[in-house]
Protein backbone atom coordinates (compact mmCIF):
# COMPACT_ATOMS: atom_id res chain seq x y z
CA UNK A 1 0.00 0.00 0.00
CA UNK A 2 1.29 2.93 -1.23
CA UNK A 3 1.69 6.03 1.55
CA UNK A 4 -0.92 9.38 0.79
CA UNK A 5 0.72 11.97 -0.83
CA UNK A 6 1.94 15.08 1.09
CA UNK A 7 -0.84 17.90 1.01
CA UNK A 8 0.88 20.45 -1.05
CA UNK A 9 2.51 23.66 0.10
CA UNK A 10 0.07 26.78 0.81
CA UNK A 11 1.36 29.62 -0.66
CA UNK A 12 -0.34 33.31 -0.04
CA UNK A 13 0.55 36.45 -2.11
CA UNK A 14 -0.85 39.30 -0.48
CA UNK A 15 -1.28 41.62 -2.97
CA UNK A 16 -1.93 45.25 -1.90
CA UNK A 17 -3.84 47.98 -4.05
CA UNK A 18 -2.53 49.55 -6.77
CA UNK A 19 -0.32 46.63 -6.83
CA UNK A 20 2.93 45.83 -9.77
CA UNK A 21 1.10 43.38 -11.73
CA UNK A 22 3.89 41.31 -12.57
CA UNK A 23 5.12 41.35 -8.59
CA UNK A 24 2.43 38.95 -8.42
CA UNK A 25 2.08 37.15 -11.61
CA UNK A 26 5.70 36.33 -11.79
CA UNK A 27 5.82 33.86 -8.74
CA UNK A 28 2.45 32.60 -8.87
CA UNK A 29 3.78 31.69 -12.74
CA UNK A 30 6.92 30.59 -11.09
CA UNK A 31 4.59 28.09 -8.57
CA UNK A 32 2.46 27.06 -11.34
CA UNK A 33 5.32 25.90 -13.06
CA UNK A 34 6.69 23.88 -10.34
CA UNK A 35 3.04 22.42 -10.48
CA UNK A 36 3.11 21.38 -13.49
CA UNK A 37 6.71 20.51 -14.19
CA UNK A 38 7.41 18.67 -10.36
CA UNK A 39 6.54 14.93 -11.84
CA UNK A 40 4.40 14.15 -8.91
CA UNK A 41 0.76 12.83 -9.06
CA UNK A 42 -0.70 15.73 -6.93
CA UNK A 43 1.01 19.27 -7.27
CA UNK A 44 3.23 20.66 -4.59
CA UNK A 45 2.24 24.03 -4.25
CA UNK A 46 -1.40 25.15 -3.11
CA UNK A 47 -1.61 28.62 -4.56
CA UNK A 48 -3.46 31.99 -3.26
CA UNK A 49 -3.63 35.51 -4.65
CA UNK A 50 -5.39 37.52 -1.45
CA UNK A 51 -6.65 41.33 -1.21
CA UNK A 52 -6.54 43.77 1.14
CA UNK A 53 -9.55 45.37 0.24
CA UNK A 54 -12.67 43.39 1.21
CA UNK A 55 -13.98 42.82 -2.00
CA UNK A 56 -11.32 40.58 -3.26
CA UNK A 57 -10.17 42.59 -5.93
CA UNK A 58 -6.71 43.44 -6.46
CA UNK A 59 -5.98 46.56 -8.64
CA UNK A 60 -2.58 47.25 -10.32
CA UNK A 61 -0.90 50.04 -11.58
CA UNK A 62 -1.66 49.43 -15.30
CA UNK A 63 -5.52 49.27 -14.25
CA UNK A 64 -6.04 45.77 -14.54
CA UNK A 65 -7.68 43.88 -11.99
CA UNK A 66 -6.91 40.96 -10.61
CA UNK A 67 -10.04 38.48 -9.09
CA UNK A 68 -8.61 37.04 -5.63
CA UNK A 69 -8.85 34.30 -4.05
CA UNK A 70 -10.32 36.35 -0.96
CA UNK A 71 -9.39 39.14 1.62
CA UNK A 72 -6.28 38.58 3.70
CA UNK A 73 -7.74 37.94 6.61
CA UNK A 74 -10.34 35.46 5.67
CA UNK A 75 -7.58 32.82 3.45
CA UNK A 76 -6.47 30.27 6.45
CA UNK A 77 -10.32 29.95 7.25
CA UNK A 78 -10.82 29.48 3.71
CA UNK A 79 -8.16 26.71 2.51
CA UNK A 80 -8.62 25.13 6.05
CA UNK A 81 -4.67 24.70 6.04
CA UNK A 82 -2.00 26.67 7.89
CA UNK A 83 0.32 28.92 5.00
CA UNK A 84 3.73 27.51 4.77
CA UNK A 85 4.97 30.21 2.27
CA UNK A 86 3.73 33.95 2.82
CA UNK A 87 5.01 36.60 0.19
CA UNK A 88 3.89 40.43 0.12
CA UNK A 89 4.08 42.12 -3.43
CA UNK A 90 4.92 45.40 -4.32
CA UNK A 91 3.44 48.59 -5.95
CA UNK A 92 2.41 51.75 -4.92
CA UNK A 93 0.21 50.75 -3.10
CA UNK A 94 2.72 50.07 -0.11
CA UNK A 95 3.06 52.60 1.59
CA UNK A 96 -0.99 52.55 2.51
CA UNK A 97 -0.66 48.94 3.76
CA UNK A 98 2.41 50.03 5.33
CA UNK A 99 -0.28 51.93 7.68
CA UNK A 100 -3.05 49.33 8.00
CA UNK A 101 -2.40 48.19 11.52
CA UNK A 102 -4.92 45.18 11.07
CA UNK A 103 -2.84 44.12 7.82
CA UNK A 104 0.40 44.45 9.90
CA UNK A 105 -1.06 42.67 12.93
CA UNK A 106 -2.09 40.24 10.64
CA UNK A 107 1.70 39.74 9.22
CA UNK A 108 2.78 39.83 12.51
CA UNK A 109 0.44 36.67 13.28
CA UNK A 110 1.11 34.45 10.40
CA UNK A 111 5.06 34.89 10.72
CA UNK A 112 4.61 32.41 14.28
CA UNK A 113 3.02 29.87 11.69
CA UNK A 114 4.59 30.14 8.42
CA UNK A 115 7.22 28.63 7.48
CA UNK A 116 8.93 31.42 5.32
CA UNK A 117 7.96 34.98 4.95
CA UNK A 118 9.21 37.21 1.86
CA UNK A 119 8.72 40.42 0.16
CA UNK A 120 8.78 41.33 -3.50
CA UNK A 121 10.27 44.99 -4.40
CA UNK A 122 7.91 47.40 -1.91
CA UNK A 123 6.22 44.71 -0.41
CA UNK A 124 9.51 45.07 2.02
CA UNK A 125 7.96 48.53 3.24
CA UNK A 126 4.82 46.61 4.70
CA UNK A 127 7.07 43.62 6.15
CA UNK A 128 9.12 46.29 8.04
CA UNK A 129 6.37 47.33 9.03
CA UNK A 130 5.92 44.56 11.24
CA UNK A 131 9.15 45.17 12.92
CA UNK A 132 10.19 41.27 12.08
CA UNK A 133 13.30 42.36 9.25
CA UNK A 134 14.80 44.62 12.20
CA UNK A 135 18.78 44.34 12.51
CA UNK A 136 18.56 41.65 9.50
CA UNK A 137 19.97 42.73 5.75
CA UNK A 138 17.56 43.56 3.17
CA UNK A 139 16.77 44.59 0.00
CA UNK A 140 14.15 46.30 -2.15
CA UNK A 141 14.19 47.88 -5.73
CA UNK A 142 17.42 49.99 -6.40
CA UNK A 143 14.83 53.13 -6.35
CA UNK A 144 13.50 53.12 -3.35
CA UNK A 145 16.17 51.47 -1.55
CA UNK A 146 17.19 54.95 0.47
CA UNK A 147 13.97 55.81 1.03
CA UNK A 148 13.70 52.34 2.93
CA UNK A 149 16.84 52.88 4.74
CA UNK A 150 15.73 56.01 6.09
CA UNK A 151 12.41 54.85 6.95
CA UNK A 152 13.67 51.94 8.89
CA UNK A 153 17.12 52.82 10.01
CA UNK A 154 16.80 49.83 12.05
CA UNK A 155 17.40 47.81 8.72
CA UNK A 156 20.46 47.09 7.17
CA UNK A 157 19.43 47.93 3.44
CA UNK A 158 21.70 46.97 0.56
CA UNK A 159 20.61 47.89 -2.62
CA UNK A 160 22.59 45.92 -4.71
CA UNK A 161 21.53 42.02 -4.51
CA UNK A 162 18.37 40.87 -6.37
CA UNK A 163 16.85 38.63 -3.53
CA UNK A 164 18.36 38.17 0.28
CA UNK A 165 17.43 35.64 2.62
CA UNK A 166 18.07 36.28 6.48
CA UNK A 167 16.72 33.40 8.26
CA UNK A 168 13.09 32.83 7.29
CA UNK A 169 12.60 36.24 5.56
CA UNK A 170 13.80 37.10 2.35
CA UNK A 171 12.77 40.05 0.40
CA UNK A 172 13.93 40.87 -3.25
CA UNK A 173 13.93 43.67 -5.93
CA UNK A 174 11.20 44.38 -8.13
CA UNK A 175 9.63 42.71 -11.11
CA UNK A 176 11.60 39.78 -12.85
CA UNK A 177 13.57 39.64 -9.29
CA UNK A 178 10.19 38.03 -7.83
CA UNK A 179 10.58 35.28 -10.18
CA UNK A 180 14.46 34.90 -8.97
CA UNK A 181 13.01 34.66 -5.47
CA UNK A 182 10.06 32.13 -6.48
CA UNK A 183 12.64 30.05 -8.30
CA UNK A 184 15.14 30.27 -5.17
CA UNK A 185 11.76 28.75 -3.04
CA UNK A 186 11.15 26.44 -5.70
CA UNK A 187 14.46 24.68 -5.47
CA UNK A 188 14.38 24.49 -1.63
CA UNK A 189 11.57 22.54 -1.68
CA UNK A 190 11.94 20.54 -4.63
CA UNK A 191 15.30 20.61 -5.80
CA UNK A 192 17.71 22.13 -8.74
CA UNK A 193 16.08 20.45 -10.91
CA UNK A 194 12.57 21.03 -11.00
CA UNK A 195 13.88 24.79 -10.43
CA UNK A 196 16.04 24.57 -14.03
CA UNK A 197 12.91 23.17 -15.58
CA UNK A 198 10.41 25.79 -14.76
CA UNK A 199 13.19 28.59 -15.56
CA UNK A 200 13.75 26.84 -18.94
CA UNK A 201 9.28 26.24 -19.49
CA UNK A 202 9.07 30.16 -18.45
CA UNK A 203 11.92 30.87 -21.20
CA UNK A 204 13.94 32.81 -18.60
CA UNK A 205 17.37 34.19 -19.85
CA UNK A 206 19.63 33.03 -16.87
CA UNK A 207 18.71 31.49 -13.30
CA UNK A 208 20.13 34.42 -11.01
CA UNK A 209 21.54 33.83 -7.57
CA UNK A 210 20.31 35.90 -4.50
CA UNK A 211 23.87 37.88 -4.75
CA UNK A 212 23.62 38.76 -8.37
CA UNK A 213 23.90 42.65 -8.92
CA UNK A 214 20.07 44.11 -9.68
CA UNK A 215 21.87 45.68 -12.65
CA UNK A 216 24.34 43.98 -14.75
CA UNK A 217 27.58 45.36 -16.07
CA UNK A 218 26.15 45.72 -19.78
CA UNK A 219 23.41 46.65 -18.33
CA UNK A 220 25.06 49.71 -16.22
CA UNK A 221 26.78 50.82 -19.65
CA UNK A 222 23.58 51.31 -21.08
CA UNK A 223 23.46 54.66 -19.84
CA UNK A 224 26.17 56.10 -22.18
CA UNK A 225 25.71 58.91 -24.23
CA UNK A 226 27.28 57.86 -27.13
CA UNK A 227 26.24 55.19 -29.70
CA UNK A 228 29.57 54.12 -30.49
CA UNK A 229 29.93 53.21 -27.30
CA UNK A 230 27.06 51.30 -26.81
CA UNK A 231 27.88 49.31 -30.13
CA UNK A 232 31.03 49.09 -28.48
CA UNK A 233 30.00 47.62 -25.47
CA UNK A 234 27.78 45.02 -27.31
CA UNK A 235 31.01 44.51 -29.62
CA UNK A 236 33.33 43.43 -26.13
CA UNK A 237 30.44 41.48 -24.93
CA UNK A 238 30.25 39.32 -28.14
CA UNK A 239 34.60 39.08 -28.37
CA UNK A 240 35.52 38.93 -24.77
CA UNK A 241 38.13 35.97 -25.23
CA UNK A 242 39.84 38.93 -27.72
CA UNK A 243 42.91 41.01 -26.79
CA UNK A 244 40.63 44.32 -25.39
CA UNK A 245 43.26 46.78 -24.24
CA UNK A 246 42.64 50.47 -24.58
CA UNK A 247 44.57 50.42 -28.04
CA UNK A 248 42.06 47.48 -29.26
CA UNK A 249 38.58 49.52 -28.16
CA UNK A 250 40.15 52.73 -28.75
CA UNK A 251 41.03 51.57 -32.56
CA UNK A 252 37.32 50.04 -33.00
CA UNK A 253 35.43 53.49 -32.17
CA UNK A 254 38.88 55.50 -34.32
CA UNK A 255 39.79 57.46 -31.21
CA UNK A 256 43.27 57.96 -29.85
CA UNK A 257 43.36 55.64 -26.59
CA UNK A 258 43.90 58.47 -24.18
CA UNK A 259 40.70 60.40 -25.33
CA UNK A 260 39.25 57.14 -25.26
CA UNK A 261 39.86 56.35 -22.13
CA UNK A 262 38.74 59.70 -20.88
CA UNK A 263 35.19 58.86 -22.99
CA UNK A 264 34.81 55.75 -21.42
CA UNK A 265 35.27 56.66 -18.14
CA UNK A 266 33.19 60.13 -18.53
CA UNK A 267 30.35 58.31 -20.29
CA UNK A 268 30.50 54.39 -18.49
CA UNK A 269 31.70 55.33 -14.91
CA UNK A 270 34.23 53.05 -15.25
CA UNK A 271 37.96 52.63 -16.86
CA UNK A 272 38.01 50.12 -19.80
CA UNK A 273 40.33 47.40 -17.86
CA UNK A 274 37.72 47.68 -14.98
CA UNK A 275 34.67 47.43 -17.39
CA UNK A 276 36.00 44.67 -19.28
CA UNK A 277 36.77 42.64 -16.11
CA UNK A 278 33.21 43.10 -14.97
CA UNK A 279 32.18 41.44 -18.03
CA UNK A 280 34.61 39.09 -18.28
CA UNK A 281 33.73 37.76 -14.43
CA UNK A 282 29.79 38.13 -14.99
CA UNK A 283 30.27 35.31 -18.36
CA UNK A 284 32.71 33.01 -15.87
CA UNK A 285 29.73 33.14 -13.63
CA UNK A 286 27.59 32.02 -16.52
CA UNK A 287 29.47 29.18 -17.07
CA UNK A 288 30.31 28.04 -13.59
CA UNK A 289 26.53 27.51 -13.13
CA UNK A 290 25.74 26.07 -16.77
CA UNK A 291 28.08 23.59 -16.98
CA UNK A 292 31.17 21.51 -16.55
CA UNK A 293 34.01 22.62 -18.13
CA UNK A 294 37.42 23.02 -16.66
CA UNK A 295 38.68 26.32 -15.11
CA UNK A 296 41.27 26.32 -17.93
CA UNK A 297 38.82 26.33 -20.65
CA UNK A 298 37.02 28.94 -19.11
CA UNK A 299 39.54 30.84 -18.77
CA UNK A 300 40.30 31.07 -22.40
CA UNK A 301 37.61 31.89 -23.90
CA UNK A 302 36.32 34.58 -21.18
CA UNK A 303 39.86 36.29 -21.83
CA UNK A 304 41.38 35.74 -18.71
CA UNK A 305 44.31 33.41 -20.61
CA UNK A 306 44.97 31.33 -17.69
CA UNK A 307 42.86 29.94 -14.24
CA UNK A 308 45.28 31.92 -12.14
CA UNK A 309 44.35 35.29 -13.77
CA UNK A 310 40.79 34.52 -13.47
CA UNK A 311 40.42 33.47 -10.25
CA UNK A 312 41.98 35.94 -8.81
CA UNK A 313 40.08 38.51 -10.65
CA UNK A 314 36.69 36.24 -9.47
CA UNK A 315 38.09 37.18 -5.92
CA UNK A 316 38.13 40.61 -6.35
CA UNK A 317 34.59 41.09 -7.62
CA UNK A 318 32.42 37.92 -6.16
CA UNK A 319 35.01 37.62 -2.86
CA UNK A 320 34.96 33.59 -3.32
CA UNK A 321 36.72 31.28 -5.56
CA UNK A 322 35.41 29.93 -8.48
CA UNK A 323 35.30 26.50 -7.25
CA UNK A 324 33.49 27.42 -4.27
CA UNK A 325 31.09 29.29 -6.52
CA UNK A 326 30.90 26.62 -8.92
CA UNK A 327 29.94 24.23 -5.90
CA UNK A 328 27.38 25.88 -4.64
CA UNK A 329 25.44 25.06 -8.10
CA UNK A 330 25.91 21.38 -7.30
CA UNK A 331 22.69 19.99 -5.52
CA UNK A 332 19.62 21.15 -3.60
CA UNK A 333 21.72 23.59 -1.60
CA UNK A 334 23.15 26.47 -3.98
CA UNK A 335 20.00 28.91 -3.34
CA UNK A 336 20.68 28.76 0.65
CA UNK A 337 24.58 28.53 -0.11
CA UNK A 338 24.36 31.63 -2.22
CA UNK A 339 22.10 33.45 -0.33
CA UNK A 340 24.44 33.54 2.52
CA UNK A 341 27.62 34.22 0.20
Amino acid sequence: MHPAPEPPRVVVIVAPDPAQELDVTGPTAVFGAANKLCGRESPPYDLHVVSVSDDAIVRTESGLRILADAPYHRIVEQVGRPIDTLLISGGSGHARAAEDEQLIGWLRTQATQVRRMGAVCTGAFVLAGTGLLDAQRVTTHWRHAERLAHRHPELDVDADPIWIRAGRFYTSAGVSAGMDLSLALVEEDLGHTVSLDVARDLVLFLRRPGNQAQFSTVLRAQAAQSPELRALQTWIADNLGRDLSVGVLAEQVAMSPRNFARVFVKQVGDTPARYVERLRVEAVRRLLEGGDRRLEAIAHVTGFGNADVMRQAFQRHVQTTPERYRAAFRGEGQAVALAAA
